[in-house]
């Protein structure tokens, strides 16, 4: 309930990404101009950055509604087809983890997309016959963390494509204290800036760690989330002061400990942490590429001197 309370509904309530918002308000305030939907937007950067929160804005913003979907959930090109069916004129589509339909469902986003129709074959060998369904017009927002995986012709047919950065530290503090009001916490500008500096850059980990510090002041028999509340909480956490996590340092330790520091193949690091190694790639790696702790070379994952120096610092603290 908190997340739906928190999310912003329009541009002007968003904060951060500045230059994205300044292009999606020139091409929705067009689009309303001349009374035709959003061309289709391509969304694409780290998870917990806002994609799903902007396609929910696009639609308001439209005066439409959304129509959510979820790549993995759909194997055959006909399940897809039949959701397209069903669409209202203007409506937006929004496709979290894009990159993740299967061919069959891309081929039937082409014709979707360019020509507002679908291109279905019915019936087999000989016999088989190709029909044309006409869609209303609608607009597509596709969400990704991994543009690369896209398929060219997909990702050529998204008129708009926009990428979602890392936030600055002053913006995240701005949406700690906004979702802080939101959700009713009194928070002195220190705690929001304690908990911004260890949200690594992502609104979606501020909101959620903002959470976890409300509870421990609650369980500390305190009312206002201050900077030593919120330092407090977070020695139980495990969240570092660069906002790194147990996980984390074991990611960077399987590095030093298994492969001298690298190169390594990702796959070898996850089966070590029992994780999916996409799930390594698109949530726990560009923090620590940012950071400068990892590189990525043709060769594998490397620690780096600098990453080698926080887990001598972790190391002389613990």
């Amino acid at each position: 309930m908190d997340d739906f309370l928190i999310r912003p509904q329009s541009l002007a309530d968003f904060v951060g990404q500045e230059k994205v918002k300044s292009n999606l308000q020139v091409y929705i305030q067009a689009a309303r101009s001349r009374g035709e939907p959003l061309d289709h937007v391509l969304l694409f950067g780290p998870p917990g950055l806002g994609k799903t929160t902007l396609a929910n804005i696009i639609a308001h913003e439209m005066k439409t509604s959304l129509r959510y979907l979820s790549g993995p959930a759909f194997t055959r090109g006909g399940d897809l087809a039949s959701v397209f069916t069903t669409l209202s004129a203007g409506e937006v589509v929004f496709i979290d983890e894009i990159h993740r339909l299967p061919p069959p469902c891309e081929e039937i986003l082409y014709g979707a997309m360019e020509d507002f129709a679908l291109h279905l074959v019915v019936g087999k060998g000989p016999g088989a016959r190709s029909i044309r369904i006409q869609l209303p017009l609608f607009t597509l927002v596709g969400a990704t963390t991994r543009v690369s995986l896209l398929s060219s012709p997909l990702r050529n047919r998204f008129g708009i494509v926009e990428k979602l950065d890392f936030y600055q530290e002053e913006e995240i503090t701005k949406i700690v204290e906004r979702a802080a009001q939101v959700i009713g916490v009194e928070i002195q500008p220190r705690g929001a800036e304690e908990i911004a500096h260890r949200s690594r850059g992502t609104p979606r980990i501020a909101n959620r760690l903002l959470r976890r510090v409300r509870d421990f002041a609650q369980f500390f028999g305190e009312e206002i989330i201050n900077e030593e509340i919120a330092k407090r909480a977070f020695t139980y956490l495990g969240v570092d002061e660069v906002g790194l996590t147990d996980f984390d340092r074991r990611f960077l330790e399987v590095l030093v400990k298994y492969y001298q520091g690298g190169p390594v193949g990702i796959e070898n690091i996850a089966s070590i942490l029992g994780e999916d190694p996409a799930t390594l790639e698109e949530v726990y790696e560009p923090f620590l590429l940012k950071l400068g702790f990892i590189a990525r070379t043709k060769r594998g994952r490397i620690i780096t001197a600098r990453g080698r120096q926080y887990l001598q610092k972790v190391k002389e603290v613990g």
